[in-house]
């Protein structure tokens, strides 16, 4: 292969001075000609009958267009388990419920017509602890599923997990916590739908999946009444996602329902505070583990079961058990796995995706008892992992085929890097931590599919239509480099389009760390038509074979003689204005070889997978708890980099999300009242808390990949928080086993250590004063 010039290179995001010149247009800028703004009113309670809603004053108020309740409208059926309703009738589960919604000529009209909807609730019981909703006699949250337990089937055992227990020299078990945090994007979630005058519908929406998305609006227009209509989904320019936009919400249908009723377009968009209250978590989850190996250190078993809060409704939350069965079964060679995950009804806020899918919350788990069983073996953390490290040809009991690998060399490269040998200060400590997640799609669906079209006019100018959907992570950036680097073009020369449904091809959707692997390969397909097709025509021009011609900097050249050329635009024109000429297009549907997984989750649902290691040198302030993170090394097989300098964005933003995950962030519930939302009170991390950080990148040059690449969106945020976790015992000895690690918690553990209790009061003896930590 001659040199690349456009794939491996460190090219700036397309869209990047756009944006930081403000000529970006996101959902806020759009307006169209008579457009209403909307606005939803939500319960006041967790758990409620709707004895009588009023809305009288609201619709005789000037400026309202609409205004409807769940009386109103048609049954329209949302989310995983088709148990929510875009506007609540008869009963709200959670304060998030929509309860009725407005359209006014202006904002401020339609806030005030909120204000004057009047509700008469009829309290009732709710249930906001998991492991309480279990119980017989719990409020029930769907009183006719007659259960809080969710009907899903997260159970599986490989191999015989008590006789390798019993076998086991070396056991370790232990409990622990992951909490809800949010995904904080600064754009906030909205939506513009407008009707045509044959009721064919357009939504502008800050969707992840525009294909699926438009089913889903399909399905509620069938309800409607509005069977055989059209739907357009147009994608504006998005302000972040991290997995918040991989369903269609309630403001969505909302916008939808009143557009239709005031025959008007219709925009919703959330200010900040709804974006906290109104957009869906991180799934929670209560982890019981336990592990084993013998004793050279060989992992003979893993056992897991979960309790995840489901809750008021369903959405992708309830579904990240799928991926957490992948660093079950595969982080390591585990060949005994049992795993069981329980989705509850509570009344608490609904989980959506976030970043990683539930692969942080099993691998925080994993991880720290990795720590703690090679402790009780007696083996070095390090040395602990690479007895057990995944191996390329490997097969796990999962049935997920490893072809790459680099883990090994992950590890010894974060080893290295931190220096892990040196002698450490007193309240220094090293923690290590290691991931696998998907890298070549992720067959959910039937299709794990993305298409491509391309376009080439007379001038060598792309234009490219693609079903990949950029968030922000460089989808754009990704397809244009390998087309650009197939056809022998300039980055300026290609164009990247992936707004529209109606222009843009079918994809599955921006999830999964999918796009690079899949868009990128359906890239690479049409491409690669487009050049035979060139090098055919120049066939004839040059008098040379297509064999023995390349195309580099615009240029058609011999490989033989470099003399011998032609501009590929007058190539193009050439072609165009001749005899039965023609112009140049083509598409590529891309759809891998991977499998969903069986009745017994068996399945190798991905291509290949991505594998890295993160580890952190902390200091502890055995004073205070507080834990400073002095070095953070972030080591990842990525196949092959298609744009390092986007790459490592990837997992510098990743890394900190983990960081916050593990050390600040938490939506605080209580009784299902978000009590923090707004960034006061959550704790997200900003560009002050940036810690020094290196990302090692090691290319394996996977097979099935685009010039060898892996996808890599999710996993910079999988392993921090274990590493962190781990890094804290090392260096104070204390194990903190619910996120997030506050100084709090480190600082109450150093003093259970040291037989202190919370007010530094030694445990045992008797106090004149009470202790009261305020």
């Amino acid at each position: 292969m001659s040199e690349l010039t456009a794939v491996g290179k460190r090219i700036p995001k397309l869209d990047a001075v756009n944006k930081a010149t403000g000529r970006i247009r996101y959902i806020q800028d759009l307006k169209l000609p008579g457009i209403l703004y909307g606005k939803i009113l939500y319960s006041k309670y967790p758990h409620a009958r709707i004895v009588h809603i009023d809305t009288s004053k609201a619709k005789k108020l000037n400026g309202v267009s609409s205004v409807l309740t769940g009386e109103d409208i048609p049954v329209i059926k949302l989310g995983v388990y088709k148990d929510n309703r875009p506007l609540k009738a008869g009963i709200v589960r959670s304060y998030r419920d929509e309860v009725a919604a407005v359209a006014a000529t202006d904002s401020e009209i339609a806030d005030e017509a909120i204000d004057l909807i009047e509700v008469t609730y009829e309290a009732i019981p709710g249930v906001f602890d998991p492991e309480e909703a279990m119980k017989e006699d719990a409020p029930l949250v769907h009183e006719e599923h007659k259960t809080n337990v969710l009907r899903m089937p997260w159970k599986l055992h490989y191999g015989d997990v008590e006789a390798a227990r019993k076998k086991a020299t070396y056991v370790v078990e232990d409990r622990y916590n992951t909490t809800w945090v949010t995904h904080c994007c600064m754009g906030t979630s909205g939506a513009i739908a407008e009707f045509d005058n044959a009721n064919n519908l357009t939504i502008y929406s800050n969707t992840q999946i525009p294909s699926l998305a438009q089913k889903d609006f399909l399905e509620a227009l069938k309800a409607m009444g509005l069977a055989g209509k059209r739907v357009r989904v147009i994608k504006p320019c998005i302000g972040g996602a991290f997995g918040s936009k991989l369903d269609t919400y309630a403001y969505e249908y909302i916008a939808i329902l009143l557009a239709f009723d005031a025959r008007k377009p219709v925009k919703v968009v959330f200010d900040r505070e709804e974006e906290f209250i109104a957009t869906s978590t991180r799934q929670p989850a209560i982890i019981n583990i336990s592990q084993g190996c013998d004793k050279d250190g060989k992992l003979l078993f893993r056992d897991i079961s979960m309790i995840l809060d489901n809750g008021a409704y369903t959405s992708w939350g309830a579904t990240t058990p799928s991926v957490m069965m992948m660093p079950i079964t595969t982080l390591y060679r585990v060949p005994n796995v049992r795993y069981k995950a329980t989705c509850v009804y509570t009344n608490n806020t609904y989980s959506q995706a976030m970043r990683g899918y539930g692969n942080p919350q099993a691998t925080f788990a994993i991880e720290s008892s990795m720590d703690m069983l090679a402790e009780v073996a007696g083996i070095d953390s390090v040395e602990f992992r690479l007895i057990n490290v995944n191996q390329p040809g490997d097969i796990s009991s999962q049935g997920l085929r490893i072809t790459t690998c680099g883990l090994k060399e992950c590890i010894e490269s974060v080893e290295e890097k931190l220096k892990r040998k040196r002698p450490k200060k007193p309240g220094e400590g090293i923690g290590i931590a290691s991931l696998i997640h998907v890298g070549g799609g992720a067959r959910i669906y039937k299709s794990d599919g993305c298409g491509t079209i391309v376009k080439v006019n007379d001038f060598a100018k792309v234009d490219v239509f693609t079903g990949a959907t950029d968030m922000g992570q460089g989808a754009d950036n990704i397809v244009a480099q390998i087309v650009a680097e197939e056809l022998g073009l300039h980055m300026e020369d290609i164009n990247v389009i992936h707004s529209d449904t109606d222009i843009c091809p079918w994809d599955v959707g921006a999830h999964a760390s999918r796009t690079t692997f899949i868009a990128g390969n359906s890239a690479l397909g049409a491409a690669k038509k487009i050049r035979e097709r060139i090098l055919e025509l120049a066939y004839i021009q040059l008098d040379t074979p297509p064999d023995k011609l390349d195309l580099h900097n615009r240029m058609i050249i011999s490989k033989e003689d470099p003399e011998k050329c032609l501009d590929i635009g007058k190539l193009l024109r050439k072609s165009h204005f001749s005899h039965d000429g023609q112009m140049l297009m083509a598409e590529y549907f891309y759809d891998p070889a991977n499998e969903n997984m069986g009745k017994d989750f068996r399945g190798n649902m991905s291509m290949t997978y991505t594998f890295g290691t993160h580890g952190v040198r902390v200091k502890v302030d055995e004073e205070t708890g507080k834990v400073k993170i002095l070095k953070y090394v972030a080591a990842h097989d990525v196949g092959k980099a298609i744009n390092p300098l986007l790459l490592e964005g990837q997992v510098y933003g990743g890394v900190m999300m983990g960081i916050g995950y593990a050390l600040t962030e938490q939506v605080i519930h209580e009784k299902g009242k978000n009590m923090n939302p707004n960034f006061r009170d959550y704790k997200i991390l900003t560009a002050k808390d940036i810690v020094p950080l290196e990302a090692p990148i090691l290319e394996t040059f996977d097979k099935d990949g685009p010039y060898g690449a892996k996808g890599i969106g999710e996993p910079g945020c999988v392993p921090t928080a274990p590493a962190i976790a781990n890094a804290i015992y090392d260096a104070v000895g204390v194990r903190i086993k619910d996120l997030p690690i506050t100084p709090e918690k480190v600082l109450a553990a150093i003093k259970e250590k040291k037989g202190l209790d919370p007010c530094g009061r030694e445990l045992g003896k008797r106090h004149e004063d009470e202790c009261i930590i305020e």
